[in-house]
């Protein structure tokens, strides 16, 4: 019972704070740094780091989501939103990440078009196949699209949102800016008809899957017209590691063992040659040998990715070490070197980075460790105690001396402050195990809400039973309906128990309707006929 007490205590003080941590940083944005694109919380005013206030609009569509998610602000969540459809405009001159774009502005859309119902928003006709966000979401994938006009199907790294690919675009880009599209051109597809989004985000990733060396791994960076890698450095972290992320989530969000089966080759042979004592080292891509002995803070999303296949043991040992660095410091330092024990020179510092936090928000759903809520209580301390000023919070430009660096990074909103309350708060509908809904789609039957939520490597998530709503998944649609509606949870969520009680053998099904703490918990378990 005092454990239960004081469990409860910790998730309510975290709650707590991370509301007032998120309008204290959000407020002060608004107050001192609109319409520039960031916020300098040393000398509270603004900066322009993108042009013509790009990151503005970027900044709105990557936070609207947050407004409903973790503050169920739904005033603002629909001020924002329609001051977006007012005010965004993709036909301009600026020369765009193809990669950033993509899970910053098309993940942001789509996810804020999926949660418009949730917001209290006015809903089109067929929604969620249709909407002025995901409209908005379609028009900016389509200024990348040029992108992908190479001899490989891999996109150049930058586009002109206005011109295309400039005649003299490097054609090197990481790996990650080649294998970080299918969760959103995918979705983008299933919602709108439009095919040929997930068909160019499966063609690249065919096309990187097939660079791999002979040993198996993928490097760095890549030229995506001849195929040649440039860097040849493996590992999991900067350059790569949301390529990984999207074989794993894709699996899930699409029901496609495939990329599940990509995954679980590269995995093994990432054990076979980066894993020495539960970290993960870079190697020479085509002989294995180590290149750089060392920890990027990029790297710490990998014990979430191992709990969503289900690889605790694992997962528990790596996040161990990655913590125990955190402890050292108060903070992830972008390099940790594991032979010295200390931070990499010139990589000293910490930008309020989430990966941490939300391997430790995947590891408590999976274990029910406290440990990992202690995780979040420190990492609250610690940036509220170094990073916290009177205009918002500020990176920390050195670990070392927690000297403060006059940036507050838009991902400190985005993720690091979602992934923080749903650490605390296991109840929210993002978890799973709430009231599902029925309505609109196609055919007027969709269901949604049911707690198959795939998170971007932006934190936007995704309603996966909302992907069966449109088009050819409408009796996908009637299927999940009458599973729904024979379980167990239907009756304890005031759902009526009319229509089918048989359960449909296809495997396609049963990432939507399946609870979401579940599939952190046993290995290939969405896959399982038996499941």
């Amino acid at each position: 019972m005092r454990n239960g007490l004081f469990e409860s205590e910790i998730k309510n003080k975290g709650v707590h704070v991370i509301r007032s941590m998120f309008y204290h940083a959000y407020n002060s944005y608004l107050d001192h740094a609109f319409p520039y694109d960031e916020l300098r919380p040393l000398t509270c005013d603004g900066q322009d780091t993108w042009g013509r206030h790009l990151l503005t609009e970027i900044l709105g569509i990557s936070i609207v989501d947050v407004l409903v998610q973790v503050l169920g602000n739904r005033t603002e969540f629909q001020r924002v939103a329609s001051l977006l459809q007012d005010t965004v405009d993709f036909d301009i001159d600026v020369n765009a990440s193809v990669f950033e774009t993509n899970i910053r502005v098309v993940g942001g859309l789509l996810s804020a078009h999926l949660l418009s119902g949730r917001a209290g928003m006015e809903l089109e006709p067929g929604w969620p196949c249709s909407g002025p966000l995901l409209r908005m979401a379609e028009d900016a994938a389509k200024k990348l699209l040029p992108a992908f006009e190479t001899p490989s199907g891999m996109p150049y790294g930058t586009v002109n949102l206005l011109r295309g690919v400039n005649p003299s675009e490097t054609p090197v880009t990481c790996t990650a800016g080649v294998g970080t599209f299918i969760l959103e051109f995918a979705s983008l597809s299933r919602l709108t008809g439009n095919q040929t989004y997930e068909d160019l985000a499966r063609k690249a990733l065919l096309a990187l899957w097939e660079t791999r060396s002979n040993i198996g791994l993928v490097g760095n960076h890549i030229d995506v017209v001849t195929q040649k890698w440039v860097a040849q450095d493996a590992g999991i972290g900067a350059g790569v590691d949301s390529y990984f992320e999207y074989l794993v989530k894709g699996s899930i969000l699409l029901q496609d063992p495939s990329l599940l089966h990509m995954f679980h080759e590269y995995d093994r042979v990432i054990q076979n040659y980066t894993r020495f004592d539960d970290w993960y080292l870079w190697v020479q891509m085509h002989k294995g040998t180590v290149s750089m002995p060392v920890f990027q803070s990029l790297e710490a999303f990998w014990p979430g990715l191992q709990s969503l296949i289900g690889d605790l043991e694992s997962a528990v040992r790596t996040f161990q070490n990655y913590y125990s660095v955190w402890r050292q410091f108060g903070g992830l330092p972008e390099f940790y070197s594991i032979p010295q024990g200390f931070t990499v020179d010139k990589r000293e510092g910490y930008p309020l980075r989430p990966e941490l936090i939300e391997s430790a928000m995947y590891l408590y759903r999976a274990t029910g460790d406290h440990l990992y809520l202690q995780l979040g209580l420190d990492a609250l301390e610690s940036i509220e105690k170094i990073s916290r000023t009177p205009c918002g919070y500020a990176s920390v430009k050195d670990l070392r001396d927690h000297q403060l660096d006059n940036r507050m990074e838009s991902f400190f909103l985005a993720e690091t402050i979602k992934y923080l309350y749903l650490l605390f708060d296991p109840t929210h509908f993002l978890h799973g195990g709430g009231a599902w809904e029925e309505g609109g789609g196609t055919t007027g039957r969709c269901v949604l809400g049911t707690g198959g939520y795939i998170f971007n490597t932006e934190a936007h998530p995704i309603d996966a039973a909302a992907l069966y709503c449109c088009h050819r998944h409408d009796a996908d649609q009637s299927e999940i309906r009458n599973i729904l509606l024979a379980s167990p949870s239907a009756s304890s969520t005031g759902q009526s128990q009319s229509g089918s009680s048989s359960q449909s053998q296809s495997s396609m099904l049963r990432c939507p309707v399946q609870p979401f703490s579940s599939k952190l918990s046993v290995k290939g378990q969405v896959f399982t006929e038996n499941n």
